[in-house]
Protein backbone atom coordinates (compact mmCIF):
# COMPACT_ATOMS: atom_id res chain seq x y z
CA UNK A 1 0.00 0.00 0.00
CA UNK A 2 1.69 3.31 -1.35
CA UNK A 3 -0.43 4.80 -3.93
CA UNK A 4 -2.12 7.09 -0.50
CA UNK A 5 0.87 8.45 1.05
CA UNK A 6 1.82 11.44 -1.36
CA UNK A 7 5.74 12.73 -1.45
CA UNK A 8 4.73 16.30 -0.52
CA UNK A 9 1.87 17.34 1.55
CA UNK A 10 -1.82 17.78 -0.40
CA UNK A 11 -3.36 21.56 -0.17
CA UNK A 12 -6.79 22.31 -1.00
CA UNK A 13 -8.04 25.20 0.97
CA UNK A 14 -11.54 26.33 0.33
CA UNK A 15 -12.29 28.74 2.55
CA UNK A 16 -9.98 31.66 4.19
CA UNK A 17 -8.22 30.37 7.05
CA UNK A 18 -7.34 33.16 9.30
CA UNK A 19 -11.54 34.37 8.58
CA UNK A 20 -12.59 31.43 9.85
CA UNK A 21 -10.70 31.96 12.98
CA UNK A 22 -12.18 34.88 13.20
CA UNK A 23 -15.53 33.89 13.19
CA UNK A 24 -14.70 31.12 15.99
CA UNK A 25 -13.33 33.58 17.96
CA UNK A 26 -16.56 35.73 17.87
CA UNK A 27 -18.69 32.84 18.43
CA UNK A 28 -16.69 32.11 22.14
CA UNK A 29 -17.14 35.70 22.52
CA UNK A 30 -20.86 35.45 22.50
CA UNK A 31 -20.88 32.57 24.24
CA UNK A 32 -18.61 33.66 27.28
CA UNK A 33 -21.28 36.02 28.58
CA UNK A 34 -24.03 33.86 29.22
CA UNK A 35 -21.62 30.88 30.90
CA UNK A 36 -23.41 29.94 34.27
CA UNK A 37 -20.27 29.29 36.61
CA UNK A 38 -21.99 27.03 39.07
CA UNK A 39 -19.71 23.72 37.80
CA UNK A 40 -17.04 25.48 35.88
CA UNK A 41 -14.08 24.55 36.74
CA UNK A 42 -11.43 26.73 38.66
CA UNK A 43 -8.63 24.54 38.44
CA UNK A 44 -9.30 22.31 35.35
CA UNK A 45 -8.71 23.08 31.81
CA UNK A 46 -11.72 23.96 30.09
CA UNK A 47 -12.85 26.60 27.35
CA UNK A 48 -14.14 29.89 27.86
CA UNK A 49 -17.38 28.76 26.40
CA UNK A 50 -18.76 25.94 23.94
CA UNK A 51 -17.91 22.32 23.83
CA UNK A 52 -14.41 20.78 24.31
CA UNK A 53 -13.51 16.86 23.92
CA UNK A 54 -10.25 15.23 23.34
CA UNK A 55 -6.78 16.74 24.53
CA UNK A 56 -4.60 17.81 21.79
CA UNK A 57 -0.78 18.60 20.30
CA UNK A 58 0.21 18.47 23.82
CA UNK A 59 3.90 19.81 24.06
CA UNK A 60 6.55 21.57 25.87
CA UNK A 61 7.92 23.72 23.54
CA UNK A 62 10.59 27.08 24.08
CA UNK A 63 10.08 27.00 27.80
CA UNK A 64 5.83 27.30 27.88
CA UNK A 65 3.55 24.09 28.67
CA UNK A 66 0.98 24.00 25.52
CA UNK A 67 -2.45 22.36 25.72
CA UNK A 68 -4.64 22.04 22.96
CA UNK A 69 -8.11 20.86 22.85
CA UNK A 70 -10.84 19.93 20.25
CA UNK A 71 -12.98 22.89 20.05
CA UNK A 72 -16.87 23.84 18.75
CA UNK A 73 -16.97 27.27 19.38
CA UNK A 74 -20.64 27.86 18.48
CA UNK A 75 -22.41 25.51 21.05
CA UNK A 76 -22.12 23.60 23.85
CA UNK A 77 -22.88 20.60 21.87
CA UNK A 78 -20.63 18.59 19.76
CA UNK A 79 -19.78 20.23 16.89
CA UNK A 80 -17.77 20.81 13.50
CA UNK A 81 -14.00 21.01 15.33
CA UNK A 82 -11.76 23.48 15.89
CA UNK A 83 -8.17 23.19 17.93
CA UNK A 84 -8.64 25.18 21.23
CA UNK A 85 -5.22 26.87 22.65
CA UNK A 86 -4.03 27.55 26.69
CA UNK A 87 -0.71 27.65 27.96
CA UNK A 88 1.72 28.04 31.06
CA UNK A 89 4.84 28.41 31.94
CA UNK A 90 4.88 26.28 35.06
CA UNK A 91 1.44 24.11 34.48
CA UNK A 92 -0.33 26.36 37.42
CA UNK A 93 -1.10 29.53 36.17
CA UNK A 94 -2.57 29.38 32.39
CA UNK A 95 -3.54 31.95 29.71
CA UNK A 96 -5.97 32.03 27.26
CA UNK A 97 -4.47 31.65 23.45
CA UNK A 98 -6.32 32.33 20.00
CA UNK A 99 -8.08 29.26 18.40
CA UNK A 100 -5.39 27.40 16.63
CA UNK A 101 -7.35 25.52 13.89
CA UNK A 102 -10.69 25.55 12.15
CA UNK A 103 -12.07 24.12 8.89
CA UNK A 104 -10.80 25.55 6.12
CA UNK A 105 -9.83 22.54 3.77
CA UNK A 106 -11.24 20.47 1.34
CA UNK A 107 -10.19 17.42 3.57
CA UNK A 108 -11.08 19.23 7.06
CA UNK A 109 -13.78 21.34 5.86
CA UNK A 110 -16.39 19.13 8.57
CA UNK A 111 -13.96 19.12 11.11
CA UNK A 112 -9.91 19.63 12.29
CA UNK A 113 -9.61 16.62 14.66
CA UNK A 114 -7.60 14.97 16.91
CA UNK A 115 -3.51 14.91 16.65
CA UNK A 116 -0.39 15.30 18.35
CA UNK A 117 2.47 17.61 18.21
CA UNK A 118 6.11 16.76 17.47
CA UNK A 119 9.41 18.53 18.14
CA UNK A 120 12.01 18.13 15.07
CA UNK A 121 15.60 17.18 15.02
CA UNK A 122 15.77 20.97 13.92
CA UNK A 123 14.26 22.20 17.17
CA UNK A 124 11.30 22.90 15.47
CA UNK A 125 7.55 21.51 15.78
CA UNK A 126 5.02 20.38 14.30
CA UNK A 127 1.46 19.36 14.34
CA UNK A 128 -0.32 16.01 13.12
CA UNK A 129 -4.15 15.69 13.02
CA UNK A 130 -7.17 14.02 10.91
CA UNK A 131 -8.80 15.87 8.58
CA UNK A 132 -12.75 14.93 8.67
CA UNK A 133 -15.27 14.83 6.06
CA UNK A 134 -18.73 13.62 5.11
CA UNK A 135 -19.33 12.04 1.82
CA UNK A 136 -23.07 12.67 2.69
CA UNK A 137 -23.21 15.58 4.72
CA UNK A 138 -27.10 15.05 5.43
CA UNK A 139 -27.11 12.43 7.49
CA UNK A 140 -23.75 12.35 8.54
CA UNK A 141 -22.65 8.78 6.88
CA UNK A 142 -19.18 7.67 5.32
CA UNK A 143 -17.31 9.66 6.51
CA UNK A 144 -13.41 10.23 5.07
CA UNK A 145 -10.93 11.20 7.08
CA UNK A 146 -7.21 11.81 6.25
CA UNK A 147 -3.87 12.96 8.22
CA UNK A 148 -2.71 16.51 7.60
CA UNK A 149 0.72 18.63 8.70
CA UNK A 150 0.74 22.08 9.97
CA UNK A 151 3.90 24.24 10.94
CA UNK A 152 3.79 27.01 14.12
CA UNK A 153 4.17 30.41 12.68
CA UNK A 154 5.82 31.77 15.79
CA UNK A 155 7.87 29.72 18.71
CA UNK A 156 4.59 31.07 21.14
CA UNK A 157 2.06 28.76 19.06
CA UNK A 158 -0.16 31.28 18.46
CA UNK A 159 -0.71 30.55 15.02
CA UNK A 160 -0.11 28.16 12.44
CA UNK A 161 -0.05 27.18 8.70
CA UNK A 162 -1.50 24.21 7.41
CA UNK A 163 0.93 22.01 5.33
CA UNK A 164 -2.00 19.80 3.98
CA UNK A 165 -2.61 16.72 3.80
CA UNK A 166 0.52 13.34 4.23
CA UNK A 167 -1.41 10.30 4.67
CA UNK A 168 -4.85 9.52 2.63
CA UNK A 169 -7.78 6.80 3.37
CA UNK A 170 -7.37 3.85 1.53
CA UNK A 171 -10.97 3.51 1.63
CA UNK A 172 -10.59 0.07 0.19
CA UNK A 173 -8.78 -1.22 3.12
CA UNK A 174 -10.48 0.82 5.93
CA UNK A 175 -13.97 1.23 7.41
CA UNK A 176 -14.35 4.71 7.55
CA UNK A 177 -12.84 5.40 10.81
CA UNK A 178 -8.63 6.39 10.05
CA UNK A 179 -7.85 9.10 12.48
CA UNK A 180 -6.13 10.68 15.16
CA UNK A 181 -2.11 10.63 14.70
CA UNK A 182 0.99 10.22 17.41
CA UNK A 183 4.23 10.82 16.09
CA UNK A 184 7.81 9.81 18.02
CA UNK A 185 11.15 8.86 17.14
CA UNK A 186 13.05 5.98 18.15
CA UNK A 187 16.42 5.42 16.77
CA UNK A 188 17.06 7.52 13.13
CA UNK A 189 13.64 7.09 12.37
CA UNK A 190 10.31 8.74 12.95
CA UNK A 191 7.36 6.78 13.63
CA UNK A 192 3.75 7.68 13.34
CA UNK A 193 0.63 5.22 14.40
CA UNK A 194 -3.10 5.87 14.50
CA UNK A 195 -6.65 4.49 15.20
CA UNK A 196 -8.48 2.24 12.25
CA UNK A 197 -11.40 0.45 11.63
CA UNK A 198 -10.07 -2.08 9.21
CA UNK A 199 -12.39 -3.40 6.26
CA UNK A 200 -13.75 -5.87 8.55
CA UNK A 201 -14.66 -3.90 11.24
CA UNK A 202 -11.65 -4.55 13.31
CA UNK A 203 -9.54 -2.15 15.74
CA UNK A 204 -6.32 -1.64 15.45
CA UNK A 205 -3.67 0.70 15.06
CA UNK A 206 -1.60 1.31 11.91
CA UNK A 207 2.07 2.22 11.61
CA UNK A 208 4.15 4.55 9.29
CA UNK A 209 7.51 5.44 9.20
CA UNK A 210 9.49 9.05 8.04
CA UNK A 211 12.97 10.19 7.38
CA UNK A 212 11.71 13.79 7.32
CA UNK A 213 8.63 14.06 9.10
CA UNK A 214 6.95 15.03 5.75
CA UNK A 215 6.78 12.00 3.11
CA UNK A 216 5.64 9.07 5.37
CA UNK A 217 5.52 5.30 4.08
CA UNK A 218 3.22 2.50 5.45
CA UNK A 219 4.92 -0.27 7.43
CA UNK A 220 2.15 -2.47 9.06
CA UNK A 221 -0.66 -2.76 11.41
CA UNK A 222 1.36 -2.27 14.62
CA UNK A 223 -1.46 -3.55 16.83
CA UNK A 224 -4.77 -5.17 16.61
CA UNK A 225 -7.30 -5.82 19.66
CA UNK A 226 -8.30 -9.10 20.01
CA UNK A 227 -11.88 -8.36 20.73
CA UNK A 228 -13.68 -8.46 17.46
CA UNK A 229 -16.21 -6.73 19.00
CA UNK A 230 -13.74 -3.36 19.42
CA UNK A 231 -13.90 -1.81 15.82
CA UNK A 232 -12.25 1.08 16.39
CA UNK A 233 -8.84 2.12 18.40
CA UNK A 234 -9.78 5.87 18.69
CA UNK A 235 -6.90 8.60 20.11
CA UNK A 236 -3.92 6.20 20.38
CA UNK A 237 -1.21 6.37 22.21
CA UNK A 238 2.66 4.42 22.13
CA UNK A 239 5.46 5.45 24.51
CA UNK A 240 8.45 3.70 26.50
CA UNK A 241 9.00 3.32 29.79
CA UNK A 242 11.72 1.98 32.13
CA UNK A 243 10.93 -0.72 34.78
CA UNK A 244 12.72 -1.11 38.63
CA UNK A 245 15.51 -2.64 36.83
CA UNK A 246 15.96 -0.42 33.96
CA UNK A 247 14.21 -2.82 31.19
CA UNK A 248 12.36 -0.99 28.45
CA UNK A 249 9.18 -1.32 28.07
CA UNK A 250 6.03 -0.02 25.75
CA UNK A 251 2.89 1.07 26.85
CA UNK A 252 0.10 0.98 24.05
CA UNK A 253 -3.11 2.96 24.60
CA UNK A 254 -6.21 4.10 23.14
CA UNK A 255 -10.13 4.31 23.62
CA UNK A 256 -12.03 0.92 22.62
CA UNK A 257 -14.70 1.47 20.76
CA UNK A 258 -17.12 -1.15 20.74
CA UNK A 259 -16.16 -2.94 24.26
CA UNK A 260 -18.74 -4.27 25.98
CA UNK A 261 -19.57 -4.28 29.68
CA UNK A 262 -17.95 -7.11 31.78
CA UNK A 263 -18.76 -7.56 35.54
CA UNK A 264 -16.85 -4.34 36.45
CA UNK A 265 -15.06 -3.93 33.60
CA UNK A 266 -16.04 -1.61 30.33
CA UNK A 267 -19.01 0.00 32.14
CA UNK A 268 -18.59 3.12 30.14
CA UNK A 269 -19.81 3.94 26.49
CA UNK A 270 -16.37 3.89 24.49
CA UNK A 271 -13.09 2.70 26.96
CA UNK A 272 -10.40 4.15 27.32
CA UNK A 273 -7.09 1.46 28.50
CA UNK A 274 -3.92 0.37 28.28
CA UNK A 275 -1.86 -2.70 27.33
CA UNK A 276 2.00 -3.08 28.81
CA UNK A 277 4.74 -5.57 26.48
CA UNK A 278 7.47 -5.02 24.14
CA UNK A 279 8.15 -3.70 20.89
CA UNK A 280 11.46 -3.40 18.31
CA UNK A 281 11.26 -1.21 15.49
CA UNK A 282 9.99 -2.92 11.90
CA UNK A 283 7.75 -5.01 14.37
CA UNK A 284 4.61 -5.64 16.17
CA UNK A 285 3.35 -4.60 19.41
CA UNK A 286 3.60 -7.69 21.85
CA UNK A 287 1.27 -7.35 24.93
CA UNK A 288 2.46 -8.61 28.34
CA UNK A 289 -0.78 -7.77 29.80
CA UNK A 290 -4.60 -7.82 29.87
CA UNK A 291 -5.81 -4.36 28.68
CA UNK A 292 -6.36 -2.45 31.93
CA UNK A 293 -8.10 1.46 32.52
CA UNK A 294 -6.57 4.36 32.71
CA UNK A 295 -8.82 5.56 34.61
CA UNK A 296 -11.62 3.46 36.53
CA UNK A 297 -14.13 6.46 36.92
CA UNK A 298 -17.65 7.70 34.59
CA UNK A 299 -16.06 10.34 32.59
CA UNK A 300 -12.41 9.64 31.39
CA UNK A 301 -11.52 9.35 27.93
CA UNK A 302 -9.41 10.30 24.94
CA UNK A 303 -6.20 10.84 27.23
CA UNK A 304 -3.41 11.62 25.20
CA UNK A 305 0.76 12.08 26.70
CA UNK A 306 3.74 13.33 25.89
CA UNK A 307 7.36 13.54 26.95
CA UNK A 308 8.44 16.63 28.55
CA UNK A 309 12.02 16.12 26.54
CA UNK A 310 14.93 17.39 27.67
CA UNK A 311 16.45 17.12 31.36
CA UNK A 312 12.38 16.94 32.65
CA UNK A 313 11.59 13.85 30.78
CA UNK A 314 8.27 13.02 32.42
CA UNK A 315 5.62 11.29 30.30
CA UNK A 316 2.82 13.25 31.20
CA UNK A 317 -1.07 12.69 30.00
CA UNK A 318 -4.16 14.43 29.93
CA UNK A 319 -7.56 13.06 29.89
CA UNK A 320 -10.79 14.48 28.84
CA UNK A 321 -13.68 14.40 31.19
CA UNK A 322 -16.72 13.03 28.75
CA UNK A 323 -20.27 13.57 29.97
CA UNK A 324 -21.08 10.50 28.51
CA UNK A 325 -24.66 11.76 28.39
CA UNK A 326 -26.55 14.42 25.78
CA UNK A 327 -28.11 16.69 27.25
CA UNK A 328 -25.35 16.78 29.90
CA UNK A 329 -26.25 19.13 32.81
CA UNK A 330 -23.84 21.89 32.49
CA UNK A 331 -24.71 22.39 28.34
CA UNK A 332 -27.56 24.45 29.67
CA UNK A 333 -25.10 26.59 31.03
CA UNK A 334 -22.88 27.57 27.90
CA UNK A 335 -20.08 25.32 28.28
CA UNK A 336 -19.24 21.45 28.27
CA UNK A 337 -16.69 19.23 28.73
CA UNK A 338 -13.02 20.17 30.93
CA UNK A 339 -9.71 18.07 31.27
CA UNK A 340 -8.53 16.52 33.98
CA UNK A 341 -5.41 17.26 35.97
CA UNK A 342 -2.00 17.39 34.24
CA UNK A 343 -0.96 13.17 35.68
CA UNK A 344 2.63 11.97 35.13
CA UNK A 345 3.15 8.27 34.03
CA UNK A 346 5.65 5.98 35.64
CA UNK A 347 5.97 1.88 35.99
CA UNK A 348 5.61 1.07 39.83
CA UNK A 349 7.08 -1.24 41.29
CA UNK A 350 4.58 -4.23 40.89
CA UNK A 351 5.20 -3.62 36.76
CA UNK A 352 1.91 -1.75 36.42
CA UNK A 353 1.25 1.75 35.66
CA UNK A 354 0.93 4.52 37.87
CA UNK A 355 -0.70 7.91 37.14
CA UNK A 356 -0.59 10.66 40.02
CA UNK A 357 -0.73 14.31 39.74
CA UNK A 358 2.14 15.89 38.31
CA UNK A 359 4.31 17.63 41.44
CA UNK A 360 3.16 21.48 40.53
CA UNK A 361 -0.10 20.99 41.56
CA UNK A 362 1.21 20.82 45.14
CA UNK A 363 1.99 24.68 44.20
CA UNK A 364 -1.94 25.25 43.88
CA UNK A 365 -2.41 25.11 47.63
CA UNK A 366 -3.17 28.24 48.78
CA UNK A 367 -3.45 26.86 52.87
CA UNK A 368 -3.58 23.63 54.86
CA UNK A 369 -5.89 22.60 57.55
CA UNK A 370 -4.49 19.49 59.33
CA UNK A 371 -7.34 17.37 61.17
CA UNK A 372 -4.83 14.38 62.23
CA UNK A 373 -6.86 11.49 63.58
CA UNK A 374 -9.87 10.49 63.51
CA UNK A 375 -11.52 7.89 64.95
CA UNK A 376 -15.47 7.54 63.97
CA UNK A 377 -17.67 4.55 66.08
CA UNK A 378 -20.22 2.73 64.40
CA UNK A 379 -22.75 4.76 61.55
CA UNK A 380 -20.78 8.16 62.63
CA UNK A 381 -20.10 11.32 60.82
CA UNK A 382 -18.14 14.54 61.23
CA UNK A 383 -18.21 17.58 59.14
CA UNK A 384 -14.46 18.33 57.42
CA UNK A 385 -15.86 21.28 56.32
CA UNK A 386 -19.28 23.53 55.50
CA UNK A 387 -18.18 24.66 52.22
CA UNK A 388 -15.90 23.57 50.11
CA UNK A 389 -15.57 24.55 46.40
CA UNK A 390 -11.93 23.54 45.33
CA UNK A 391 -9.95 21.39 47.70
CA UNK A 392 -7.55 19.01 47.69
CA UNK A 393 -7.82 16.08 50.75
CA UNK A 394 -5.17 13.75 51.63
CA UNK A 395 -6.84 10.72 53.49
CA UNK A 396 -5.06 7.68 55.22
CA UNK A 397 -7.19 4.91 56.27
CA UNK A 398 -5.87 2.85 58.55
CA UNK A 399 -7.34 -0.94 57.43
CA UNK A 400 -6.25 -2.15 60.57
CA UNK A 401 -8.65 -0.43 62.44
CA UNK A 402 -11.38 -0.01 60.87
CA UNK A 403 -14.33 -2.27 60.81
CA UNK A 404 -16.93 -0.28 58.59
CA UNK A 405 -18.17 -2.20 55.55
CA UNK A 406 -17.83 1.33 53.87
CA UNK A 407 -16.47 4.20 54.88
CA UNK A 408 -14.80 7.58 53.85
CA UNK A 409 -16.02 11.30 52.18
CA UNK A 410 -19.07 12.59 51.04
CA UNK A 411 -18.13 15.60 49.02
CA UNK A 412 -20.37 18.47 47.37
CA UNK A 413 -23.14 17.56 50.45
CA UNK A 414 -25.76 20.02 50.15
CA UNK A 415 -29.01 20.53 52.27
CA UNK A 416 -30.76 18.87 50.08
CA UNK A 417 -29.21 15.39 50.92
CA UNK A 418 -27.48 15.44 47.60
CA UNK A 419 -23.81 14.56 47.80
CA UNK A 420 -20.66 12.23 45.80
CA UNK A 421 -19.53 9.37 48.20
CA UNK A 422 -15.80 7.87 48.11
CA UNK A 423 -15.94 5.35 50.13
CA UNK A 424 -13.49 1.72 50.76
CA UNK A 425 -15.98 -0.93 50.43
CA UNK A 426 -15.12 -4.15 52.49
CA UNK A 427 -17.19 -6.59 51.55
CA UNK A 428 -15.59 -5.71 47.57
CA UNK A 429 -11.68 -5.00 48.33
CA UNK A 430 -12.81 -1.63 46.28
CA UNK A 431 -12.76 1.75 46.40
CA UNK A 432 -15.65 3.10 45.30
CA UNK A 433 -17.29 6.58 43.91
CA UNK A 434 -21.31 6.65 44.16
CA UNK A 435 -23.49 8.95 42.97
CA UNK A 436 -26.91 7.86 43.93
CA UNK A 437 -27.98 10.81 45.87
CA UNK A 438 -27.16 13.52 43.03
CA UNK A 439 -30.20 15.74 41.74
CA UNK A 440 -28.11 16.30 38.96
CA UNK A 441 -26.71 14.76 35.84
CA UNK A 442 -25.97 9.84 35.59
CA UNK A 443 -26.14 8.38 38.57
CA UNK A 444 -24.76 5.08 39.69
CA UNK A 445 -20.73 4.37 40.68
CA UNK A 446 -17.52 2.99 39.69
CA UNK A 447 -15.13 0.95 41.47
CA UNK A 448 -11.30 0.49 41.29
CA UNK A 449 -9.91 -2.21 42.23
CA UNK A 450 -7.14 -3.16 44.84
CA UNK A 451 -4.40 -6.03 44.93
CA UNK A 452 -3.81 -8.44 47.24
CA UNK A 453 -0.69 -6.69 48.58
CA UNK A 454 -2.71 -3.06 48.83
CA UNK A 455 -6.05 -5.44 50.88
CA UNK A 456 -3.21 -6.74 53.06
CA UNK A 457 -1.80 -3.27 53.95
CA UNK A 458 -1.98 -1.30 57.12
CA UNK A 459 -2.85 2.03 55.16
CA UNK A 460 -5.33 3.11 52.16
CA UNK A 461 -4.37 6.46 50.99
CA UNK A 462 -6.50 8.61 49.08
CA UNK A 463 -5.95 12.36 47.66
CA UNK A 464 -9.23 13.45 46.37
CA UNK A 465 -9.31 16.86 44.10
CA UNK A 466 -12.82 18.25 44.61
CA UNK A 467 -13.37 21.21 41.82
CA UNK A 468 -16.53 23.00 41.00
CA UNK A 469 -18.40 20.11 39.43
CA UNK A 470 -15.88 17.28 38.73
CA UNK A 471 -13.90 15.11 41.61
CA UNK A 472 -10.68 12.89 41.05
CA UNK A 473 -9.83 10.36 43.26
CA UNK A 474 -6.33 9.49 43.45
CA UNK A 475 -5.78 5.64 44.88
CA UNK A 476 -2.55 4.86 46.73
CA UNK A 477 -0.30 7.00 44.61
CA UNK A 478 -2.11 6.94 41.67
CA UNK A 479 -2.03 2.98 41.23
CA UNK A 480 -5.54 3.55 40.28
CA UNK A 481 -7.70 6.57 39.71
CA UNK A 482 -11.30 7.91 39.36
CA UNK A 483 -12.74 10.47 37.51
CA UNK A 484 -16.13 11.64 37.89
CA UNK A 485 -18.33 14.85 37.27
CA UNK A 486 -19.84 16.00 40.57
CA UNK A 487 -22.76 18.70 39.56
CA UNK A 488 -24.20 20.05 42.92
CA UNK A 489 -26.99 21.55 43.97
CA UNK A 490 -27.75 24.72 45.29
CA UNK A 491 -26.17 25.58 48.33
CA UNK A 492 -22.71 25.48 50.64
CA UNK A 493 -21.12 22.56 49.41
CA UNK A 494 -19.47 20.46 52.60
CA UNK A 495 -17.32 17.64 53.13
CA UNK A 496 -18.04 15.01 55.60
CA UNK A 497 -15.99 11.90 56.56
CA UNK A 498 -18.81 9.29 57.35
CA UNK A 499 -18.58 5.38 58.47
CA UNK A 500 -21.23 2.76 57.71
CA UNK A 501 -21.76 -0.43 59.85
CA UNK A 502 -18.94 -0.24 61.79
CA UNK A 503 -16.11 2.33 63.08
CA UNK A 504 -13.98 4.25 60.70
CA UNK A 505 -9.98 4.65 61.81
CA UNK A 506 -8.42 7.67 59.76
CA UNK A 507 -4.68 8.04 60.58
CA UNK A 508 -4.18 11.24 58.95
CA UNK A 509 -6.82 14.08 56.92
CA UNK A 510 -5.78 17.05 55.51
CA UNK A 511 -7.52 19.53 53.39
CA UNK A 512 -5.94 22.08 51.12
CA UNK A 513 -7.78 24.89 49.41
CA UNK A 514 -6.64 25.24 45.60
CA UNK A 515 -5.91 28.39 43.74
CA UNK A 516 -7.83 28.80 40.56
CA UNK A 517 -5.32 28.37 37.63
CA UNK A 518 -6.51 31.35 35.84
CA UNK A 519 -9.03 30.40 33.12
CA UNK A 520 -12.54 31.48 34.91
Amino acid sequence: MTDFTPKTPQLHPILDHKAELAKAEAGLAALEPKRNNRWYPKYHIASNAGWINDPNGLCYYKGRWHVFYQLHPYSSHWGPMHWGHVSSTDMIHWKREPIMFAPSLEEDKHGVFSGSAAIGDDGELRFYYTGHRWRNPADRTDDWQVQLLATPDNDELTSATKQGMIIDSPTDKVWHHFRDPKVWKTGETWYMTFGVSSAEKRGQMWLFTSEDMVSWKYERVLFEHPDPNVFMLECPDFFPLKDKDGNEKWVIGFSAMGSKPNGFANRNESNAGYMIGTWEPGGEFKPETEFRPWDCGHNYYAPQSFNAGGEDGRQIVYGWMAPFMDPAPMMDDGWCGQLTLPREITLGADGDVITAPVAEMEESREDTFDHGSITLDGDGEKIISDDAEAVEIELSIDLKHTTAERGGLKVHATDDGAYLYVAYDDQLGRVVVDRQTLKYGDRGYRTAPLTEAELAADTLDLRVFVDRGSVEVYVNGGHQVLSEYSFASDGPRAIKLTAESGSLAVSSLKLHHLKSIGLE
